[in-house]
């Protein structure tokens, strides 16, 4: 289901991080919801837990028990990583870059903004022809 590369990569970051296969705990859960007789019949949802931090992650978003072991895993250690880094964290670097965006703009940028829109709209009437005057 998942490529070797993709395994090895996480592998790679569970030993930079630190975490261990021995601490992580791992259960599998029937799951509910789409996916037909496959789902009702065997247990494919994942459900780990980190020990030594007690971080627990569940997941069934694919069909297959094998996908959901690799996206729990990865979720479980994005969230090993954000408690260990905090703020320089990939996910809350990506947070604060989205904060900054939807942040209002100050009053002194919207003047910015509309006097370079109304320098902008003076050059354009510029280029305009004269009308032919009649009489």
């Amino acid at each position: 289901m998942v490529s070797i590369e993709k395994e090895a990569e996480l592998e790679s970051l569970m030993v930079k991080l630190g975490v261990r296969k021995e601490d992580i705990l791992e259960r599998f859960i029937r799951s509910s919801g789409p996916g037909g007789q496959n789902v009702n019949k065997v247990s494919t949802c994942v459900y780990l837990r980190h020990i030594p931090t007690g971080i627990e992650v569940k997941c069934h978003k694919e069909r297959y028990q094998a996908l959901n072991r690799f996206f729990a895993r990865k979720m479980l250690l994005k969230k090993i990583e954000a408690k260990i880094l905090g703020e320089f964290s990939e996910e809350r670097r990506r947070i604060e870059k989205i904060r900054r965006q939807k942040r209002k703009r100050s009053k002194r940028a919207k003047l910015k903004v509309l006097e370079a829109k109304r320098r902008n709209s003076e050059k354009k009437k510029l280029r305009e022809r004269p009308q032919a005057e009649v009489f």
